[in-house]
């Protein structure tokens, strides 16, 4: 999973795999999923991100939960 943040675009980009996006879905206006050739999302966009979430939000990423060991300094497996 990729998170981005373009700050000149104000756009938020959650990319959940990276695989092609063949279609997209606006779930409200300036909220977009995007879908690979299934139909299953691949990513979310956000934009007017800092309106929607506020600066702090953008500031400010918590993980929690997650079923993985954190990856170790320098070892860059996906």
């Amino acid at each position: 999973m990729l998170i981005t943040y373009d700050s000149e675009a104000d756009a938020l980009y959650i990319e959940l795999r990276r695989v092609p996006a063949e279609d997209s879905i606006d779930v409200e206006e300036g909220v977009t999923a995007l879908l690979d050739g299934d139909g299953h999302i691949v990513g979310l966009e956000i934009l007017d991100a800092s309106d929607r979430l506020g600066q702090e939000q953008l500031r400010s990423v918590t993980l929690k939960d997650l079923a993985w060991e954190p990856a170790i300094a320098g070892n860059n497996k996906p």
